[in-house]
C-alpha cells in the first residue's frame, strides 16, 4: 500500500478474497476482460467518434507505455483534469496500467483547488486540456508549474504550449505489442495497491485525497453495474463530468465497461440534446442529478423524440423528491433509480423491483451485504429504527482513512475502522432515508460547498467585519449559497464588488454566493453562537416574499 495509506486489516482483506469480492484484478485488467469477450462491441461514443472495446485497450496500452517512456513510474501521482472525452478513458486506463494514479481534478477547479490537489497528492504531472468553455488549461498550468516543486510534466489534450507535452505525442503505434506487452508486465501494480484518488465533498476546506484500490474500486463498478441491472445491452449516457465517483464507478463508466455495455459521452445537458443522443443511440440508463432532472420534465422534449429504448434515470448528489421520482415513471416511463452514496465507499441504491414506498421515499440500500452501517447518535451509541442519527460505516470498498491525513482521519473514523459519513439519516431495515446534515455544508445540485471555505476568503475582504455563509432555497438546485455579512463601521459593499474580490481567488465558480445580505447583527444563541438556522429561515422568508 501506497505510504500516507491506510489497508484493510489483513483478516478482512483475506475474508474479502475468500468470498470473491476482490477478485485480483486491476481496474484496466477488468476492461480488458470484457474487451476479450466482445472486442468489436463499441465500448464508447463520443459525437461521430466510435471506439470499440478493441481499440480502447490498444490505445490505452500504447499510451501507458508513452507515460512510462517519459518518466512516470508507479505509484507517482498524475493530477487528471479532462473534460468528458475518449482521452479522458483512455488517459485514466494508461495510467493505471503502469501503477500510476490518477488524480481526479473536475473541469470546475481552477488554481486554489489545483494547486492543493498537486501540493497534497505530490503529484509529479498535470494533464489537462487545451481549451474548454473558453477557458484556457494550458495558462492555468503554466501559472502553477513554479509553486508546485514536484510538478515535471504537463501534458496536453489537443494542441500544448511551449514546454508542454502533447498528449497524442506519446502515442507510437510502431511499437510492436510484444514490446508494450513486456513492457506492462513489469510495471503491473498489484491489485491491492491505490489506483484512483477521489475528492472528498471538502465540508471544511479543501478537499481530501480518498485512496482507492484496484480491489474495491473494481467491487465498487461491479456491485453498482448489478444493482442498475446493468449487462452488455446497457447504453448508458455520460453527461455528468467523468472524474466523479458517481459518474466514474457508482456505476458510471467503469460499471458499464464490466458488464459489457456501452457509454455515450453526452455532448450537452438541455433536454433536447439529451433526448435526441436518446433516440440516436437508443439509450436505455442516464446519470443526472436534481437540477437536470427537474429541467428535463419541465420541458416538451420528451414528446418529440423516440424516448422509448430509456429503462432507468439514476439520480445521485441530493434526493430527488418524490413528486419528481413520480413524474419520471409517468412522463418517461421509465424507473427512478436513487443513488445515494460517497466516494469513500459506501453506496446505496435503490432496487429497481423495490416496494413502491422504497422506491419513490428511500435512499436506497446498501449494494453489498458485506457493506457494515449503523445508525449512531452524537455519543457513538447505535439507535433504534425509525430514529434520525448519523450514519457509519465500513465495508469491502469503503476506505480506512484519507490520504497522508492523520487529523482528518482522527475525525472522520471511528475504533474499528468506521467511517462517519456525516449525513443525519433513517434506518428501515437496510434501507436508509436521508434527512440533512451533520457538517456545515451547502448542497447545489449535488456541488458541495463548504461554507467555511468561502467564509474564509470573504473574511479576507477589507470592509468584511463578519460573514456568514448559508444555504438557501432555490427551486431547480435545492440550495444555493447565500453571504450574509457585517461590514466594519461607514462600509458599504455590493453584490458586484464581493464577486470582482471573490473571482480574483480564482475558485470554481458553482462555489461563489448567489445572493449578498447586508446585516446590522447576526442572530446569536444565549451563549453567543450564531444561529444559523435563522439566518436560513430569514432568507427563505425573503425570498418567497420577494417571489410573491
Amino acid at each position: 500500500m501506497l505510504q500516507g495509506c491506510m489497508g484493510w486489516p489483513d483478516d478482512l482483506a483475506a475474508r474479502y478474497r475468500a468470498a470473491g469480492l476482490w477478485e485480483g484484478v486491476t481496474i484496466p485488467e477488468m476492461v480488458e476482460r470484457t474487451a476479450r469477450s466482445q472486442p468489436e462491441k463499441i465500448a464508447i461514443v463520443c459525437g461521430e467518434r466510435r471506439i470499440s472495446y478493441a481499440e480502447l485497450i490498444r490505445r490505452s496500452r500504447l499510451l501507458a507505455f508513452g507515460f512510462a517512456q517519459s518518466g512516470i513510474s508507479a505509484g507517482e501521482r498524475v493530477v487528471m483534469q479532462l473534460p468528458n472525452i475518449p482521452e479522458f478513458v483512455t488517459t485514466y486506463l494508461a495510467l493505471n496500467w503502469i501503477g500510476a494514479i490518477p488524480v481526479m481534478a473536475l473541469r470546475a477547479h481552477r488554481h486554489a483547488e489545483v494547486r492543493h490537489f498537486l501540493d497534497a497528492s505530490g503529484a509529479i504531472a498535470y494533464v489537462v486540456a487545451d481549451r474548454v468553455g473558453g477557458f484556457d488549461y494550458r495558462d492555468m498550468a503554466r501559472d502553477l508549474r513554479p509553486q508546485c516543486q514536484a510538478l515535471c510534466h504537463i501534458i496536453v489534450a489537443g494542441e500544448p504550449a511551449a514546454g508542454q507535452i502533447a498528449l497524442d505525442d506519446l502515442f507510437d503505434a510502431s511499437i510492436p505489442e510484444a514490446q508494450v506487452t513486456a513492457q506492462l508486465r513489469k510495471l503491473r501494480p498489484a491489485p491491492g495497491e491505490v489506483a484512483t484518488m477521489l475528492l472528498s465533498g471538502g465540508t471544511t476546506s479543501m478537499s481530501k485525497l480518498i485512496p482507492r484500490t484496484h480491489d474495491d474500486y473494481v467491487l465498487n463498478a461491479r456491485l453498482c453495474g448489478a444493482a442498475a441491472g446493468f449487462d452488455r445491452n446497457t447504453v448508458f449516457l455520460a453527461l455528468l463530468p467523468l472524474g466523479h465517483n458517481y459518474n466514474l464507478a457508482s456505476p458510471g463508466l467503469l460499471g458499464t465497461f464490466y458488464h459489457g455495455g456501452t457509454v455515450i459521452i453526452g455532448t450537452g445537458t438541455s433536454a433536447e440534446e439529451v433526448f435526441a443522443a436518446v433516440e440516436q443511440e437508443r439509450v436505455t440508463v442516464i446519470a443526472a442529478v436534481v437540477p437536470l432532472i427537474s429541467n428535463w420534465l419541465n420541458s416538451d422534449a420528451p414528446g418529440r423524440f423516440d424516448v422509448s429504448s430509456l429503462r432507468v434515470i439514476q439520480n445521485g448528489g441530493a434526493r430527488l423528491a418524490p413528486e419528481l421520482r413520480v413524474r419520471l415513471r409517468t412522463r418517461l416511463r421509465c424507473t427512478p433509480q436513487e443513488i445515494y452514496g460517497t466516494a469513500e465507499g459506501l453506496i446505496n441504491m435503490t432496487g429497481l423491483d423495490d416496494p413502491e414506498a422504497l422506491l419513490m421515499h428511500s435512499s436506497g440500500a446498501p449494494v453489498s451485504k458485506h457493506d457494515e452501517i449503523r445508525v449512531v447518535d452524537d455519543s457513538g451509541k447505535e439507535v433504534a429504527d425509525g430514529v434520525a442519527g448519523e450514519l457509519v460505516t465500513r465495508g469491502p470498498y469503503t476506505i480506512r482513512g484519507y490520504y497522508n491525513a492523520p487529523e482528518k482521519n482522527a475525525e472522520a473514523f471511528l475504533p474499528g475502522g468506521w467511517y462517519r459519513m456525516g449525513d443525519i439519516v433513517r434506518r428501515e431495515g437496510r434501507h436508509v432515508f436521508t434527512e440533512g446534515r451533520r457538517k456545515d455544508l451547502i448542497n447545489r445540485g449535488g456541488e458541495k460547498i463548504s461554507c467555511e471555505e468561502i467564509e474564509n476568503l470573504i473574511f479576507a475582504h477589507p470592509k468584511v467585519k463578519s460573514v456568514v455563509l448559508v444555504a438557501m432555497p432555490d427551486p431547480v438546485f435545492g440550495e444555493k449559497a447565500c453571504a450574509c455579512v457585517v461590514l466594519k463601521s461607514g462600509e458599504t459593499l455590493g453584490f458586484d464588488e464581493l464577486m470582482v474580490f471573490l473571482g480574483a481567488k480564482q475558485i470554481a465558480s458553482f462555489k461563489l454566493p448567489e445572493r449578498l445580505e447586508v446585516m446590522t447583527e447576526f442572530p446569536v444563541s444565549p451563549v453567543g453562537k450564531i444561529l444559523k438556522s435563522k439566518l436560513r429561515e430569514q432568507i427563505a422568508e425573503k425570498l418567497a416574499s420577494e417571489n410573491q
